[in-house]
């Protein structure tokens, strides 16, 4: 669940898998499409914009909301035609684990962190207790989402809202987002003229959009409001409802460094392949801090056998959720671990790896061979990694999922 702006560190990363967000509220969508159907289907994206907006307000009314609610929040909407841009453009995010990793978790990020745990104790205290989410992976997501609600985003909420409804790219999403947004304004906890947060209409300092925040919103400073923008304490907690309800195990590890023996079968590893702790144990996998947890995980190797190595345990999952990049998702793991008191990772020496002309030539020779790598566009997704990693098994290879120019070579 990621706009990131993550403007202390030399790159952006604006790509958000949104159809996390789609599976997510499909009953909330489909009920929403099925009641108003006969009088919004012609409507439900493009043409006039005043007309569509007159279209939205029908349904909002059809849903309970207030005439007066869905006239504030679209009286003065306008199309942003930045939002457009920015939705045409989104970055695609190629940056290695180690690069994205050593960027993003910084030596101020760990201190402000740590001193934001310390200073809302007694909120993230109530968050795990609540519901089951410890202070350190809540402090990990709000830190690269937003710097701790330094970076919030500068794009009037509703208008990015209606300008992605009106555009017919993805209006099954954000129609419904621009409908939450009246239920917002309705409850007094958005503000159609000053609200401002990311292009895509996401808000506040976790980053959340529309949906999200009336179905799990939690007023945590007890003003009788949601504000993700301005309150802390309302955002860690709306965070937490929200990790629990992707389904977080309360007590549960998420992810863990190891070490492993040089003679290692690498073709086990990868998200796709579980075993128990134990069964990791007697195959020579040792933590490097702490013990290793029972529970069915994962080994992946972001970076190779040479690179770092993790057990990805259950919850691990949940961040898959929040956000479907593997190394953000990684990243942001490991840096929960870290300010939960692990240590820095050792990052080895990986293999040097592909350029994106490189990574295009790869994919490109996987597909001639029949593996379903997906569209051509030099990401090193899970498809293109299980395709490397069997190429790698039928060339003998170290099956390590991690592509290398020897690898390219060879093919």
């Amino acid at each position: 669940m990621l706009v990131a702006f993550i403007a202390a560190t030399a790159f952006s990363f604006d790509q958000r898998d949104f159809m996390t967000r789609a599976r997510l509220f499909a009953p909330i969508t489909a009920l929403v499409l099925a009641a108003t159907a006969p009088a919004a289907h012609a409507a439900q994206c493009g043409g006039d914009f005043r007309q569509f907006l007159a279209g939205v307000k029908q349904e909002a009314l059809s849903m309970g909301l207030s005439a007066r609610a869905a006239d504030r929040t679209l009286g003065n909407a306008q199309i942003d035609r930045k939002v457009l841009s920015r939705d045409r453009a989104q970055g695609v995010f190629k940056l290695d684990f180690l690069t994205f990793s050593k960027r993003a978790i910084s030596g101020y990020r760990m201190k402000n962190g740590a001193a934001r745990m310390k200073q809302f104790g007694g909120v993230f205290s109530r968050a795990e207790s609540e519901y089951g989410v410890p202070a350190p992976v809540i402090t990990a997501f709000w830190a690269l989402e937003t710097d701790f609600g330094a970076v919030q985003g500068d794009f009037n909420t509703v208008n990015a809202l209606a300008t992605l409804a009106h555009d017919c790219r993805r209006p099954e999403l954000f129609r419904p987002q621009l409908i939450a947004a009246i239920h917002m304004v309705q409850n007094g906890d958005l503000d159609p003229r000053t609200m401002t947060g990311a292009w895509a209409g996401e808000i506040g300092q976790v980053q959340m959009l529309p949906e999200d925040i009336i179905k799990f919103g939690k007023d945590g400073d007890g003003d009788g409001h949601v504000n993700l923008k301005a309150s802390s304490s309302d955002a860690i907690l709306t965070a937490a409802a929200f990790i629990q309800n992707l389904g977080w195990q309360r007590g549960q590890p998420w992810l863990q460094e190891v070490t492993l023996p040089s003679n290692f079968a690498w073709e086990t590893t990868g998200l796709g392949k579980r075993k128990n702790g134990s069964d990791w144990a007697r195959m020579g996998v040792k933590a490097r801090s702490g013990k290793i947890s029972n529970l069915p995980a994962s080994l992946i190797l972001p970076q190779g056998r040479k690179g770092p190595k993790f057990l990805a345990y259950p919850n691990y999952n949940i961040y898959l959720e929040w956000n479907q990049s593997f190394i953000y998702t990684t990243s942001a793991a490991y840096f929960a671990t870290r300010l939960a008191g692990a240590p820095r990772y050792d990052a080895g020496s990986p293999d040097k790896g592909l350029s994106d002309a490189q990574m295009k030539q790869l994919q490109t020779k996987l597909k001639s061979m029949g593996y379903d790598v997906g569209k051509v566009d030099g990401i090193l997704g899970s498809n293109t990694r299980d395709a490397v990693q069997n190429v790698q098994k039928q060339l003998g290879m170290p099956a390590d999922a991690w592509p290398t120019p020897a690898l390219l070579s060879k093919l």
